[in-house]
C-alpha cells in the first residue's frame, strides 16, 4: 500500500469526504466536504468513488511527498499546484512519479481546494465517514487538522485509469456565485416586511469570523422578529439565521445540530457547495426562488453530474 507524507500542512487541511449526514437527532454535525461537488469531481478523475475520501486545503495549500508516486486530481479554489516545481494542471488527471513533491499556494480565487488520490486516502472511519469534524476531534486523520510529518496510506487504484480533464462547459456551470439563490426559511413570515426587503436588497461582506460551522456576515442589522426569543430546534445546512443584533449567519457544514435563532431563508441544495468556495471579505446577496424551481435544479444537476459524457473531455 503505498502512503503520501505532509512536509507542510497550509492552513487548515483537514481529511473529508461527503460526510456523515443522518445523525443530527443525536447531535452529531454532518461534516464532509465544504464544496462536495468539488470533492466529487476530484474522486471521479482519479477512478474513485464519488465520495471517497481526500485531502480539503483552506485558503494556503499545503506540501505532500508520494514515494511510491500515484495519480492525483486537485479541484477548487486555483492553488497554483506544481509537481516538482512544474505547474500541474487543475481538473484533470495527473500521474505522479516516484519521489515527486506535490505543493500547493495560497489560492487565487475561492477557499477551498481538493486533492485526491486514485485508491482514496485511508483513515478509520467514524459512523461511516471519514470526515473530520475539528470541534469534537472526531473523524478524519486522528480528529484533526494535518500536521508536519504526518503519514496517510492510499488504496490500491483501480487496474485501469483514464486520464481526462473536467469540461469547460461544466466548469462554467459550477462557478461560485456571488448571488445565493434561497428559499424561505421556517420563520420567515414572522419578520417583518421591512426585513425580509431588505434581507432580499442588502449586500453582504463574509467576516474574517467565518468557518466550515458557518459564514458570518456583515451588513446594516436585519430586525428580528418581535416575538423575542424561540425554542431552540434543528437546524439544516444552509440555513440563514438572523441573530438578536441582527446579522446573518450561514450554517456550513460542521453547524450545530441545533439552533434557537429565527431562520429567514435556506440556501438551495444546488447552491450550498458554492457556500463553501466563500472567502473572507467576499460581497454576496441573496434572491428569492421557490421550492419547485430548486427541486428541478437539484435534479438536473445531479443528472449530469452521474453522466460521464457531460463531465469530462
Amino acid at each position: 500500500m503505498s502512503f503520501l507524507v505532509v512536509k507542510t500542512p497550509g492552513l487548515l487541511t483537514t481529511v473529508q469526504d461527503l460526510g456523515r449526514p443522518g445523525f443530527g437527532p443525536i447531535g452529531v454535525s454532518p461534516a464532509g466536504a465544504a464544496d462536495p461537488i468539488a470533492l466529487r469531481l476530484a474522486n471521479l478523475l482519479v477512478g474513485n468513488e464519488p465520495g471517497a475520501a481526500a485531502l480539503e486545503m483552506t485558503l494556503l495549500g499545503g506540501s505532500f511527498a508520494f514515494p511510491e508516486g500515484g495519480t492525483v486530481a486537485i479541484t477548487g479554489a486555483d492553488m497554483s499546484p506544481t509537481l516538482n516545481g512544474q505547474q500541474l494542471e487543475m481538473w484533470a488527471t495527473n500521474p505522479i512519479p516516484r519521489g515527486a513533491q506535490l505543493a500547493l499556494r495560497p489560492t487565487k480565487n475561492y477557499a477551498r481546494s481538493y486533492l485526491a488520490v486514485s485508491g482514496g486516502l485511508q483513515v478509520k472511519p467514524f459512523l461511516g465517514s471519514a470526515s473530520t469534524h475539528l470541534l469534537s476531534g472526531t473523524g478524519g486523520f486522528k480528529g484533526r487538522a494535518l500536521r508536519k510529518g504526518d503519514v496517510i496510506q492510499i488504496g490500491a487504484p483501480p487496474r485501469k485509469l483514464l486520464r481526462r480533464r473536467v469540461s469547460h462547459g461544466l466548469l462554467v456551470s459550477l462557478k461560485p456565485r456571488k448571488v445565493l439563490r434561497v428559499t424561505d426559511g421556517p420563520q420567515a413570515d414572522q419578520f417583518s416586511r421591512e426585513a425580509r426587503e431588505a434581507f432580499a436588497r442588502q449586500t453582504f461582506s463574509v467576516t474574517e469570523h467565518s468557518d466550515r460551522l458557518g459564514l458570518r456576515l456583515e451588513a446594516p442589522a436585519i430586525p428580528s422578529p418581535p416575538s423575542g426569543s424561540m425554542i431552540t430546534e434543528g437546524v439544516s445546512l444552509g440555513a440563514v439565521q438572523i441573530t438578536p443584533s441582527g446579522q446573518a449567519i450561514i450554517l456550513g457544514v460542521d453547524q450545530q445540530t441545533t439552533g434557537g435563532y429565527p431562520k429567514i431563508a435556506n440556501v438551495i441544495g444546488v447552491d450550498l457547495h458554492r457556500i463553501g468556495q466563500l472567502r473572507p471579505h467576499t460581497d454576496i446577496r441573496f434572491e428569492r426562488t421557490s421550492l419547485t424551481v430548486a427541486r428541478a435544479l437539484w435534479i438536473e444537476r445531479e443528472r449530469i453530474l452521474t453522466s460521464t459524457e457531460h463531465i469530462f473531455v
